[in-house]
């Protein structure tokens, strides 16, 4: 069997998701983003921002929702064990 060497995948090879939102909206901005030009807009900062707020808002509520999933976990437990303490003594 002959191993050939893989060509290494360069930056500009590989496209993600939000490039391909970036060409939807402006394919010519999104052109001279990949050859190294960056837009200079004062809203891009304060769009920047706004998003890492969002994330870090996002980020609050996942973890805010697996604790409440937690504490509900707890409660249907609890309620488990009176149902059939009372069962018990019902029958006993």
């Amino acid at each position: 069997m002959v191993r050939t060497k893989q060509a290494s995948l360069k930056r500009n090879d590989v496209i993600n998701a939000s490039e391909i939102g970036q060409y939807a909206y402006c394919s010519v901005a999104w052109f001279l983003q990949r050859c190294g030009y960056e837009p200079d807009s004062p809203l891009l900062e304060v769009g920047k921002k706004v998003h890492i707020d969002l994330g870090k808002t996002m980020d609050s509520i996942q973890n805010d929702i697996r604790i409440s999933r937690r504490y509900a976990a707890i409660g249907y437990l609890f309620l488990t064990i009176t149902i059939l303490i009372i069962l018990f003594r019902v029958i006993l």
